[in-house]
C-alpha cells in the first residue's frame, strides 16, 4: 500500500501503525507518532490500522547543542 511517511511517498505491506515501525527498524518508546494528524500513543500503535494514502508522521529526539 501506498503510504506518505514524514511527507516522503512510500510503499509498505504494514497493515498496522505497530508494522510499520518495525518494518522501517523504528524501536524504543521515545517515539512520537501521528496518522493523518492524529497524535498516536505507543500503547494504540498495534491497533491503528493503516490505509492507502494515510499520512504517517515519526518523530525523535535530536541531540545537539
Amino acid at each position: 500500500m501506498n503510504l506518505i511517511v514524514n511527507g516522503e511517498p512510500q510503499a509498505f505491506e504494514a497493515a498496522t501503525l505497530a508494522d510499520l515501525l518495525q518494518a522501517l527498524e523504528y524501536e524504543g518508546d521515545w517515539l512520537a507518532t501521528a496518522v493523518n494528524g492524529d497524535l498516536v500513543h505507543r500503547e494504540d500503535r498495534a491497533m491503528i490500522h493503516l490505509a492507502e494514502g494515510d499520512r504517517i508522521e515519526i518523530l525523535s529526539p535530536m541531540q545537539g547543542g
